[in-house]
């Protein structure tokens, strides 16, 4: 079997998605996704890596995967190399769970449990939809009267929506109430009122429903150290399950201070590509939950890799999801094929949402659990009319 194709497909409305297409000829299609940057990302993989991979085997993919990433400038980050091979890598997948006719989580070695544990991220129907993803420039609340605007939620009526959560039977969500505070303060001190503000949340859902919801916090890595332990602190009495990303992640000794400040679990990161920096971090005790961006990580390949390492650390693995859906159901596949996984990200207002307007299928999500995809591969397709949309973009380098 040859790669004879790669075609990149994007459009203006959904303009951070991209999908990647490998023609084989055998006429099987893998298809696969990253986010962010979909121009330059799109750019690289034709003017790049499409010479190095057209005419090869796409079930050599261990060796695509070293070839594409055995670049002077792709070393262990979430750049745009990284991305693009991501999102090539996930396509060797599911080309490879075509030709053997099996799930992609088949190929990985199979099912460690029959249904999987989600929580909801409290994003609104029109966050990262756009080409800005900035923390808080792009919530759009009041917006949209969309069912699930879990953004504007979050921060207005806590209590309500952790209540709607529970009533479909998810039991944990995560919120990022301080990202507006540290923001207009460069993460450098929050004000009493703002203070107040964003452990308003916390008060709300523990007063409303007790300790029935798990609450994830999110700070997007915007704090620097000694406030993002000043801040772990404040929050301790609400029981969080996680804080995740509370500094940049680039120091591993700064985020073991961190990690050493607080009884809270510390989550780690999305923001990391390749299994290096990982270990570095684990090597530190700097991270409990070790969460992973396939999109953005060096894909299955790298990310299965990841969740080995993590539990030879002892460390449950939790796949993150917060941006197309193509993403979302790898994720979801390596999930399953991992024994270490704690839970699976999800957002309800994108699985329930826009991501239907783009391909074929969504996972059963039932009373906060995901169960196993059907058909082979990653068993999902681009819908038809994404083909004829009059702002899609499409690029093809041909063996």
């Amino acid at each position: 079997m040859k790669i004879t194709s790669i075609e990149t497909l994007r459009t203006a409305e959904f303009a951070n998605v991209l999908w990647v297409r490998v023609h084989t000829d055998a006429g099987i299609i893998g298809l696969g996704e990253t986010f962010y940057g979909a121009g330059a990302v799109e750019a690289h993989i034709h003017d790049t890596l499409a010479g190095r991979l057209l005419g090869k085997n796409p079930l050599h993919i261990e060796a695509l995967h070293r070839e594409m990433l055995n670049l002077p400038m792709a070393q262990s980050s979430t750049g745009v190399e990284y991305r693009a091979a991501s999102a090539l890598d996930i396509a060797f997948w599911d080309t490879f769970g075509k030709v053997c006719k099996q799930p992609v989580h088949q190929m990985l070695g199979g099912l460690c449990r029959d249904r999987q544990r989600v929580y909801n991220t409290c994003a609104g129907t029109s966050y990262v939809r756009s080409n800005n993803i900035r923390p808080v420039s792009n919530w759009n609340m009041g917006a949209s009267e969309g069912p699930y605007e879990d953004l504007d939620g979050f921060m207005n009526r806590a209590d309500q929506l952790a209540e709607s959560l529970l009533e479909e039977g998810v039991t944990a969500m995560k919120i990022w109430p301080f990202d507006p505070a540290a923001n207009e303060n460069q993460g450098c001190h929050i004000t009493v009122e703002q203070l107040k503000k964003a452990v308003e949340p916390f008060e709300k859902i523990r007063r409303a429903v007790g300790d029935r919801m798990e609450i994830m916090v999110e700070f997007h890595s915007l704090w620097n150290l000694p406030m993002a332990m000043k801040i772990a602190k404040i929050l301790e009495p609400y029981k969080p399950t996680w804080y995740e990303d509370p500094i940049r992640m680039n120091s591993p000794q700064a985020l073991a201070e961190y990690a050493r400040s607080t009884d809270v679990w510390v989550c780690a990161s999305e923001t990391l590509g390749s299994r290096f920096p990982y270990k570095d971090m684990l090597d530190r005790d700097a991270m409990h939950v070790v969460m992973v961006d396939l999109c953005w990580s060096g894909g299955l390949t790298e990310g299965r890799k990841i969740a080995a390492m993590a539990e030879t650390y002892h460390r449950p693995f939790a796949p993150h999801d917060c941006i197309g859906p193509v993403g979302f159901i790898a994720g979801i596949h390596a999930s399953f094929s991992q024994p270490n996984t704690l839970i699976q990200e999800s957002v309800r207002a994108f699985y329930k949402g826009w991501y239907n307007e783009l391909v074929t299928t969504m996972p059963t999500i039932k009373d906060g659990y995901v169960y196993p995809m059907d058909g082979y591969g990653l068993g999902v397709e681009l819908l038809p009319a994404v083909f004829e949309r009059k702002d899609l973009s499409v690029r093809r380098s041909t063996l």
